[in-house]
């Protein structure tokens, strides 16, 4: 184990096509989750990000790979993100990313973005630096995809589920349209403890899949809500100008506790399967994210799918259809609307589609990428 700015414990991995990258966040505790964000130390070029100017996917990119409306869409939509801890810095380095790429002001001020601690109020928890470079990746990749929404920021004092699902209901309380979650930790016999904490019909609630490979982890276990797999994303020569396999990361595979929802039908699992839709997440495709408060300072890249839960988080605001849909429904009648992702795996499971990539449904990338908002 490394420790990082602050003491924070993070997890160094030396990927075989020569990525060097590590987990910003420890490894969790039962009761407790870990934030599912990549950091690029060096890519595979072994080329170093450089701290003064971006050098991941922008919005543009974003926007144009997934067909996008995002000038003209998102008006009066308020995505949530919750996360753990502190992140003193979010609204500066929020500013700092929107002028970067002529995106409008996100302010208090102006009464875009606010930021509150778990019950609502003002009594912010304890700052910390791999949170709070999560926080700044939430934030980022919300104004990416809807720079026309409004940004809630809940951040809960600790890491625990008990205090991010009382985060999340604060969220929908304050008036979130959707809400994001790029956190988890491992499925158990008591997640039906905080099950309710994740489902407020009327309002999108997306989890990541997991940054582990094959297996599943909670909240994006639960029925009620959108659980988001990674993908690696690709600028091509195709009609569509860009390409996408299933991440090697990217987690996927049966609940052991969760009741299948009626709008899954694969066979592979008698209860909840996972992931529902995906998104880029594979850090050596990674997004630009800017950060001073963090385990470096200035513009880094990340990947994760902690990218890949606020991207999709935020498409569900574009499409502003959250209060009348059912949780990730819309997507198994809307298949046309997405982007089939068909190559790629995310570890071994005897080489069915619950951790490889194929025609339709599979796990690591769901029912595939977002083209456009029709599926949302």
């Amino acid at each position: 184990m490394l420790l990082g700015f602050g003491n924070t414990p993070v997890f160094a991995q030396q990927h075989t096509n020569g990525l060097q990258a590590h987990h910003i966040c420890s490894a969790s505790a039962v009761g407790f989750v870990h934030c599912n964000a990549i950091q690029i130390d060096r890519n595979a070029k072994g080329v170093t990000p450089n701290a003064s100017s971006p050098s991941g996917y922008n919005p543009a990119d974003l926007q144009s790979a997934y067909n996008l409306p995002s000038a003209s869409a998102g008006n009066g939509q308020t995505v949530a993100i919750v996360d753990a801890y502190d992140d003193p810095n979010a609204e500066s380095n929020l500013g700092t990313y929107r002028a970067q790429f002529g995106l409008p002001a996100c302010t208090t001020a102006n009464g875009c973005f606010k930021k509150v601690d778990q019950n609502g109020g003002t009594k912010y928890p304890r700052g910390n630096s791999g949170w709070a470079e999560e926080i700044a990746l939430d934030l980022d990749m919300v104004s990416a995809i809807c720079p026309n929404c409004h940004i809630l920021l809940v951040e809960a004092s600790t890491a625990s589920f008990t205090n991010l699902s009382t985060a999340v209901n604060t969220a929908v309380k304050l008036g979130a349209t959707v809400v994001s979650n790029s956190y988890g930790g491992s499925e158990s016999s008591s997640d039906s403890t905080y099950a309710s904490n994740y489902n407020h019909p009327g309002v999108v609630i997306t989890a990541s899949s997991g940054d582990s490979g094959y297996g599943v982890q909670s909240p994006a276990a639960y029925n009620t809500v959108v659980a988001v797999g990674g993908t690696s994303l690709s600028k091509s020569s195709n009609s569509r100008g860009w390409s996408e396999t299933a991440w090697n990361g990217a987690g996927s595979g049966c609940s052991a506790y969760e009741a299948k929802p009626s709008w899954q039908a694969d066979n592979g699992c008698s209860k909840r399967s996972v992931a529902d839709v995906s998104a880029v997440a594979d850090p050596n495709t990674g997004v630009s994210v800017y950060d001073t408060y963090g385990q470096g300072t200035g513009w880094m890249v990340f990947g994760g799918t902690s990218v890949a839960s606020p991207i999709i988080a935020s498409v569900y605001a574009l499409a502003g259809n959250g209060s009348s849909i059912n949780a990730a429904s819309s997507l198994y009648t809307h298949t046309g609307n997405l982007n089939d992702v068909t190559s790629g795996s995310n570890g071994s499971c005897g080489g069915t589609y619950l951790c490889t990539a194929g025609t339709g449904y599979d796990g690591p990338t769901g029912l595939g990428t977002p083209n456009g908002t029709g599926a949302f």
